[in-house]
């Protein structure tokens, strides 16, 4: 059970990892739709699962999961995730949320973390956040399918704390938001990866949001 106990300690949202700093793009859609309800919320939370995580952040957790301790292959994957995200806010923040998330597990003492720092810090890695959950967790011997599903769970958390941090959904209204969400997330975690997928995310609305709202005066969040 210690993998599974490992899986609740990353997945709990009292791990100093920094995530709170951002609201993965939320934050935009907010001020861009006012009037959005509880239901529509939902779906743009259910949105993003499906179209950004099972098809783009699953697939660099994956493979930097199964890339261990190459740290070559691993600045590879880093590369891929950069040149694919076309917003520079989604992309700065992922780095910063890497660099927050390593910057915990190094002062923990976990070997690993620490290189990739050291890494990250020499540019020879980017730092994305899936990218560097994918090879922290393989190395704190975390089960893979418990990998993707902390992935997939932090992730749809996230979005419900940025939004509830932003006044727009209540805390239990959140709660049962997330609690629809699990049986996306498992289904999503049941599917099989094809060998050769590529990075693929496909949420215009989300990406529109967030592009206009770098540029506003006022942001509670880093993206």
């Amino acid at each position: 059970m210690l993998a599974l106990l490992r899986t609740i300690w990353q997945a709990d949202a009292a791990f100093p990892s920094g995530a709170f700093a951002f609201s993965y793009g939320i934050e935009g859609a907010m001020a861009l739709r006012r009037d959005m309800n509880l239901h529509e919320f939902e779906r743009l939370c259910g949105a993003v699962l499906r179209q950004r995580w099972a098809s783009f952040d699953r697939l660099a957790l994956l493979r930097a999961f199964r890339a261990k301790a190459d740290i070559a292959a691993l600045a590879a994957i880093d590369q891929e995730v950069e040149a694919s995200t076309m917003i520079e806010a989604l992309r700065s923040g992922s780095r910063r949320n890497g660099a927050s998330f390593l910057a915990a597990h190094a002062r923990l003492g976990q070997p690993f973390a620490l290189a990739l720092r050291d890494a990250v810090k020499s540019s020879t890695c980017l730092g994305h956040i899936a990218v560097m959950q994918g090879a922290v967790w393989a190395a704190l011997q975390l089960d893979e399918r418990h990998a993707e599903l902390c992935s997939a769970y932090t992730a749809a958390s996230g979005l419900i704390t940025a939004a509830v941090r932003l006044g727009s959904v209540g805390a239990l209204q959140g709660q049962a938001v997330l609690e629809a969400l699990l049986p996306l997330i498992d289904e999503l975690v049941a599917r099989p990866v094809a060998e050769h997928a590529v990075l693929e995310s496909f949420i215009p609305f989300l990406d529109v949001a967030t592009a206009r709202h770098a540029h506003a005066e006022l942001r509670l969040f880093a993206n």
